[in-house]
């Protein structure tokens, strides 16, 4: 059987063709295609802490990486186009927590600048929380509400771990592989080895390709065109302005409610992913509101 990807490139090839007339020229057919090394950088930081690439294996495993994410077209096309909406929500409460603005590419490789993600593990929404952690940081999360989707109200959570983090720590760098790992799976490893240096660390496959890819992410998405991605100002996807509606009582049916704030009950959820169920018991213990899109 051939691989998935062979027989997708067969497909598109085959729909090219037969949706060819005559004498037309059938682009990238018969013609060469090259494909080149990615550049690497001289020099390159991870929040104000310098990468190592005099290193060789250091300098081999950033290229893995920025190799992987510079021929990903289709997924880093779209992190360039959808970076814009949800970097102007994360950057200012980073910079009210006193966290570097790189630790926006972690989230970037944690959840995809997917509000709704969901990892193999459970780990849910932007920034990838595991419920424990986010009932810890007192986030609620029951069958009818799930902060952890909650993009201001994780990321808050997110910065607290991180805070948390450094100060066990001392190194953004090591922050940025237990945000992966997870601080006791760190700090274990840093014991048996004896070694406080993360790129001096055999650790899981995973947490060690992990700051490279950030660091990968945040060349790329810094400077798109260097790695010869070209997008339009036009092209990236809108900042949709929002407003705030507290829900005042309990919810029977959110389509009805949906309906009443004037939006569709699909565009109701999109925009408040942390709503889990088609209605909400309301306590009285605690306010909440939800995101009207202003379109």
């Amino acid at each position: 059987m051939l691989p998935a990807l062979v027989t997708m490139n067969i497909l598109v090839l085959i729909l090219v063709l037969s949706s060819a007339k005559p004498g037309d020229e059938v682009k990238g057919v018969g013609e060469e295609v090259r494909y080149e090394a990615v550049p690497l950088p001289d020099e390159v930081s991870f929040a104000g802490e310098a990468m190592p690439l005099d290193r060789f294996y250091v300098k081999e495993a950033l290229d893995r990486e920025l190799l992987s994410n510079a021929y990903f077209h289709s997924q880093t096309i779209r992190y360039i186009k959808t970076a814009p909406r949800y970097f102007s929500i994360i950057e200012p409460i980073l910079k009210e927590h006193g966290i570097p603005d790189d630790f926006k590419y972690l989230a970037v490789a944690e959840g995809g600048l997917n509000p709704r993600a969901v990892s193999p593990a459970r780990a849910v929404g932007f920034w990838q929380l595991m419920e424990g952690t986010g009932l810890d940081y007192g986030l609620e999360i029951n069958s009818e509400v799930d902060e952890r989707y909650h993009i201001e109200k994780a990321t808050h959570v997110a910065c607290e771990y991180i805070k948390d983090a450094y100060e066990k720590f001392g190194s953004w760098t090591m922050v940025a592989a237990a945000y992966n790992r997870g601080m006791n799976g760190v700090s274990r490893e840093m014991e048996r080895q004896e070694e406080t240096d993360y790129y001096d660390l055999l650790i899981t496959t995973e947490t060690a390709r992990y700051v490279y890819r950030i660091v990968a992410l945040k060349l790329i998405l810094e400077n798109p065109e260097h790695y010869k991605f070209y997008i339009g100002e036009d092209e990236f996807y809108p900042t949709i302005p929002t407003k705030e509606v507290e829900i005042k009582g309990s919810v029977d049916n959110f389509a009805d409610y949906a309906a009443e704030q004037g939006v569709s009950y699909k565009v109701l959820k999109d925009f408040n992913p942390w709503l889990r169920e088609n209605k909400l018991t309301y306590s009285g213990r605690k306010r909440y509101w939800v995101k009207i899109p202003l379109m």
